[in-house]
């Protein structure tokens, strides 16, 4: 062991040994070395949105997520320049030796984290995924996540560099985002996975209990992916993804059950993919909307790599749902369909720049944007990537 004079000093005064010494830089060691495995990642979202020629109501566009609030609360994306999200994940993942550990830590600020976990936020502070990460080793291995984690089902996440396009679709509105609870996954083959677990309530909210339910209504999900093996030639890693997710909301007050299906095929075209999303929900409470509701909403999804810096993605989306759901009161169903454009284009290293146009329309004829039957929006989305 090799010495330096502050601890041999310390030992001449008998403060200290080096039996204590080695021992102490024994535990310095194992601290490095679990610090070094895990990993510091996050991003910085930031936006300049403007809705064209349909004022700009308070309450954000009908069927939209994440760009409505009001001025007072800083949440208001429409019509100015916007700090979305701050986002810090801290994470060690699994490794493949047998009853390996980690976990992952994410942190949010800005006022998408107050909107994202009403149960924990504080003004524009959340926490997102907070789970500890364990590996069984049966068979290929199980792998656990224990503690708060995203939903199962879903294209789209919260995480909104991670999506194709910078607005999320209506089927991810319709969608739970988070749930406390266990959740378990398997790869039964190359080819297929599946997960199941339960979590306290179907609605997002960390440690939340539906109000009033019994201790065993719990909320339940599963899941199962399919990916193309090689032998299928261009449609080689297509993934067929479906799921369920059962359980009460916060509110305990009916049971929600959420459907989905989504794939993402790659073409043989080069550098163009598709995809397709189907999210189906029932009992689904809305703004003055009865316990016993239902909505549906399908979206399709195109990606092409233009060049290695430019990237374009589009997608049509369109939801029906149950009277209330979306918007006004005693019209029966409400229907709308939008268009969204979006150009990618890196500039800069480590930076998402893209810039999107998006088209909503209130198929059936009610005034739900602004006192018109459609909105348009251009949004410019600058986002560091750590």
């Amino acid at each position: 062991m090799k010495s330096n004079k502050w601890t041999l000093a310390l030992a001449a005064a008998g403060v200290v040994t080096f039996g204590t010494n080695a021992q102490a830089e024994e535990a310095q060691h194992q601290v490095m070395t679990a610090l070094s495995q895990t990993t510091l990642s996050g991003y910085v979202d930031t936006v300049a949105m403007w809705n064209i020629g349909t004022g700009n109501p308070a309450g954000g566009i009908v069927g939209r997520s994440y760009d409505g609030g009001t001025a007072a609360n800083g949440a208001q994306k429409l019509d100015g320049f916007s700090l979305n999200l701050v986002n810090l994940t801290l994470e060690k993942a699994v490794d493949e030796g047998a009853w390996s550990a980690g976990y992952k830590a994410e942190l949010m600020f800005g006022p998408d984290a107050a909107n994202f976990n009403t149960a924990l936020a504080t003004d524009e502070l959340s926490l997102g995924d907070a789970y500890v990460a364990l590996r069984a080793p049966v068979g290929n291995g199980i792998d656990f996540k224990v503690g708060s984690f995203g939903t199962v089902i879903g294209y789209e996440l919260f995480n909104a560099p991670s999506n194709p396009n910078y607005s999320r679709s209506y089927g991810f509105a319709l969608e739970p985002f988070q749930h406390t609870g266990v959740l378990a996954s398997y790869q039964l083959t190359e080819n297929i996975g599946v997960s199941a677990g339960v979590a306290n309530t179907w609605s997002t909210g960390v440690n939340r209990r539906a109000a009033g339910a019994a201790e065993s209504q719990k909320t339940y999900m599963g899941s199962l992916v399919l990916t193309a093996p090689e032998s299928f030639g261009f449609l080689a890693g297509s993934t067929l993804y479906g799921g369920v997710v059962n359980g009460l909301g916060q509110t305990g007050v009916q049971t929600t059950t959420s459907y989905y299906a989504g794939a993402t095929v790659p073409t043989p075209i080069e550098g163009l993919a598709l995809g397709v999303a189907y999210d189906y929900v029932n009992d689904l409470s809305g703004t003055g909307a009865a316990a016993d509701n239902r909505a549906y909403a399908v979206a399709g999804y195109l990606s092409y790599q233009v060049t290695e810096k430019m990237r374009v993605n589009g997608r049509a989306d369109y939801t029906n749902a149950d009277d209330g759901i979306w918007g006004l009161i005693g019209t029966g169903h409400e229907e709308l369909f939008s268009l969204t454009g979006t150009l990618d284009y890196s500039l800069w290293a480590n930076v998402l720049s893209r810039a999107e146009v998006r088209w909503d329309n209130a198929v059936n004829g009610e005034k739900l944007f602004a006192g018109k039957e459609n909105a348009v929006t251009v949004a410019a989305n600058i986002v560091y990537k750590f």
